[in-house]
C-alpha cells in the first residue's frame, strides 16, 4: 500500500522511458520507497567524511565535530526536500545533497580561526552567491549548451577517478596496492553491477545497498572493520549543540567562496539535465526553469541552515548514479530521503556508524559514479553537431582539466590566492569551456547564405556541406541536422525535376528552438500539393502509359510527401521580382 505523501507540484509533460521503474511523478509502494530512500540516504551520508576531514584539519574537538555533522545533515535534508518538491523552490527532481568537497580547505581555515561558529559565514556567503546566480541562469541558455554542460559533467566524473582508485585499491604513499582493499572493492562493485545489469525489477532496487552490505561483510571477515568501540559508546538519541555564529571573514576569502559557489552551480545545472534526460524519452534541451529552481533550492537550504553551522552543500553525483542503477527517479524518494537525513541528525550512533563504512567500499561506489558521469557527459557532448569551434572548446578544456589533475606541480607557479582554484581540474575545465564557448561564438552568425550553381557537379555536396557545417557551428542536434540535410537534398531534386527552375542560393537560420532552411530558385514557386491528399492519385498502372508531364507531376507529388515527412513544416513562396523560395522548418 502506498504511503500517504503530500501532493507535489506537477512536473512537465514528458514521454516516460520504458526502462524506468518509477518515473518522477510515480509513487512507489511502501517497501520499495523505504528501500530506495534508505539507499539514497546511506549514500549521501557516506560523504559526511568530507565534514570529518574538515574538522580534523581544523583541530575541532569531538563535540564540535558532532555538532557540525548533525547540522550538515539537516542542511542536506532541507536542500534535498526543496529539490524534490519543485515548483518555485526547487528543480522537481530526485537530487540529493552532500557536503561540498571544494569547500574543505576554506571552511577548515575559518573553523580553525573562529571555532565551529566560523562555518556560518562561509555557508551564508555560499548560499547568497547561489541565490544570486540562480535567476541569471534561466536567461543564459547560450552560455550553457550541451557541449559545455557535458564537458563539466565529464570532468566531474574524471575528477572522481583518482580518489576512487586510491580508496578501492588501498594505494599507499609508495604506490603499493593492498590486496584486501582490492578484494573488498571488487566484491562491492561486482555486486552493484551484477544486480543492476542482470537483476530483476525488485533486485535492481537493492543494487547499491546490497553492494555496500557485501563490502562491509567482506571487510568484517578480513578484519578491516574498525571503530566499533566508539560506536558502542555513542548515544542513540541526542540533541546536537549549536555553536554561536561568527561573522568575521577576510574579504579575499569571500570572493573565493562566492566563486566556488557559482562554479558549483554548473554541477547543479548538469545534474538537473541528467535527471530530466533520464525522465524524458524525447529529451531535446535543458529545462532552464528547472535548472534555476535547482540552484535556488541549493541557495535557500544553505542560507537557512548556515546560521546553525551547516557545511555548504552540493548535489551528490553518486546519488544520481544510484537513480540510474535502480531505474527510479520518483520525487517522493527525495522527500523520504530528506526525512531520513533529518532523523539521523539526532541519532549520533547511526551517524557514526555510517562514517565507519570501510574506505574500499566507498571507493567502489565512487568508481560506479565516475563511470556513469563520464559516459553521461560524453552523451551530452555527442548529442549536438560540432564543428571545429566545438571540438576545440571541448577538447582544450578537458585537456586543461586533465593536465591540472595529472601534473599538480604546475599549480605551484601560480599566485597563492589562485592555487585553490587552479588546483581543481573540474573548476579549470568548467571555466575554460565557458570562456571558449563565448569566444568562439564571436563571428558565428545565426543566419547564413550560400550561392548555388545548378550546373555544378558538386551541387549535392555543397548543399549537404552547408546544412551540416552551419548545423555544427550553431550546435544543433545531430538528428535534426541529418534530417534537414536529407530534406534539403530532396527539395533541390524537386526543384530540378519541376522544370523551368534553377537553384540560386540556400539560406539557413537557427535559434535554440527552430532550424529553418530556404532554397531560393528562379521561376514560379513549386506546387507541392499532393494529389493523393485530395483523393486524385493516379493508379500505378496508368503511370506506365502516361506522358512525361504526368510522370513529372507524379514525381513532384512524391517529393511533396517526402518533404512533409522529413520536415515539420513545408512552405513555398513566390518571390515576385526576386527568386521564389522553398522553406523547410524543423523543430529543435
Amino acid at each position: 500500500m502506498p504511503l500517504l505523501l503530500p501532493r507535489l507540484p506537477p512536473s512537465p509533460v514528458r514521454r516516460r522511458p520504458p526502462e524506468l521503474l518509477f518515473a518522477a511523478d510515480d509513487r512507489p509502494p511502501r517497501f520499495a520507497l523505504l528501500v530506495l530512500a534508505g539507499q539514497h540516504a546511506a549514500t549521501a551520508m557516506a560523504f559526511i567524511t568530507y565534514v570529518l576531514a574538515t574538522a580534523q584539519i581544523a583541530g575541532l574537538d569531538r563535540q564540535g565535530t558532532q555538532s557540525m555533522v548533525a547540522m550538515t545533515l539537516l542542511g542536506m535534508a532541507l536542500c534535498t526536500a526543496l529539490q524534490a518538491w519543485g515548483g518555485r523552490t526547487g528543480s522537481g527532481a530526485l537530487l540529493v545533497h552532500m557536503p561540498n568537497p571544494f569547500m574543505i580547505t576554506l571552511v577548515a581555515a575559518l573553523v580553525a580561526a573562529h571555532g565551529p561558529g566560523g562555518i556560518a559565514v562561509a555557508t551564508l556567503v555560499y548560499g547568497a552567491a547561489a541565490l544570486a546566480v540562480g535567476p541569471l541562469v534561466t536567461r543564459m541558455r547560450a552560455l550553457f549548451p550541451p557541449a559545455v554542460v557535458g564537458t563539466v559533467i565529464c570532468m566531474g566524473g574524471l575528477g572522481l577517478v583518482e580518489s576512487a582508485v586510491r580508496h578501492s585499491l588501498g594505494v599507499d604513499a609508495q604506490w603499493r596496492i593492498n590486496p584486501v582493499s582490492a578484494a573488498i572493492a571488487a566484491s562491492t562493485l561486482g555486486c552493484i553491477i551484477a544486480l543492476s545489469v542482470w537483476g530483476g525489477r525488485r533486485t535492481r532496487l537493492l543494487g547499491l545497498m546490497a553492494g555496500i552490505a557485501i563490502g562491509v561483510a567482506v571487510a568484517a571477515l578480513t578484519g578491516q572493520l574498525e571503530g566499533l568501540d566508539a560506536l558502542r559508546s555513542a548515544p542513540v538519541l541526542a540533541l546536537p549543540s549549536v555553536a554561536a555564529p561568527v561573522f568575521r571573514i577576510d574579504p579575499a576569502m569571500v570572493v573565493a567562496i562566492a566563486l566556488i559557489a557559482v562554479l558549483s552551480q554548473l554541477d547543479t545545472l548538469g545534474s538537473v539535465i541528467i535527471l530530466d534526460k533520464m525522465d524524458d524519452a524525447d529529451w531535446k534541451r535543458a529545462n532552464m526553469q528547472a535548472v534555476g529552481g535547482g540552484i535556488k533550492a541549493n541557495g535557500l537550504g544553505d542560507l537557512a541552515c548556515g546560521l546553525l553551522g551547516s557545511f555548504p552543500s552540493c548535489v551528490c553525483s553518486a546519488n544520481i548514479a544510484l537513480a540510474h542503477a535502480t531505474h527510479s527517479t520518483a520525487r517522493v524518494i527525495g522527500l523520504a530521503t530528506a526525512a531520513m537525513l533529518a532523523l539521523v541528525a539526532f541519532m549520533p550512533q547511526a551517524t557514526l556508524g555510517l562514517t565507519l563504512i570501510p574506505t574500499p567500499v566507498l571507493g567502489a561506489v565512487e568508481l560506479y559514479a565516475a563511470g556513469f558521469l563520464i559516459v553521461s557527459g560524453m552523451e551530452l557532448i555527442a548529442s549536438r553537431a560540432m564543428d571545429s569551434r566545438g571540438i576545440f572548446a571541448v577538447g582544450l578544456s578537458i585537456s586543461a582539466g586533465l593536465a591540472t589533475m595529472l601534473m599538480p606541480p604546475l599549480v605551484q607557479a601560480a599566485p597563492e590566492g589562485l592555487r585553490f582554484l587552479l588546483g581543481s581540474g573540474f573548476l579549470v575545465a568548467g571555466l575554460l569551456v565557458i570562456a571558449l564557448n563565448l569566444l568562439f561564438r564571436l563571428g558565428t552568425a545565426q543566419r547564413a547564405e550560400q550561392r548555388l550553381d545548378m550546373a555544378s557537379s558538386t551541387l549535392h555536396a555543397d548543399i549537404t556541406g552547408f546544412v551540416e557545417g552551419r548545423g555544427g557551428a550553431w550546435g544543433a542536434r545531430r538528428a535534426v541536422v541529418q534530417r534537414a540535410a536529407l530534406a534539403t537534398l530532396e527539395g533541390a531534386e524537386a526543384i530540378a525535376a519541376a522544370g523551368g527552375r534553377s537553384l540560386v542560393a540556400i539560406r539557413g537560420s537557427f535559434d535554440e528552438f527552430n532550424l529553418d532552411i530556404e532554397l531560393l530558385h528562379s521561376g514560379p514557386a513549386l506546387a507541392l500539393t499532393s494529389a493523393a491528399a485530395h483523393g486524385t492519385a493516379a493508379p500505378h498502372a496508368s503511370l506506365l502509359d502516361a506522358d512525361d508531364a504526368a510522370l513529372d507531376a507524379a514525381l513532384l507529388n512524391v517529393s511533396g510527401l517526402l518533404l512533409r515527412h522529413l520536415a515539420d513544416r513545408v512552405e513555398v513562396a513566390d518571390g515576385g521580382a526576386g527568386p521564389a523560395a522553398l522553406r523547410l522548418h524543423f523543430e529543435h
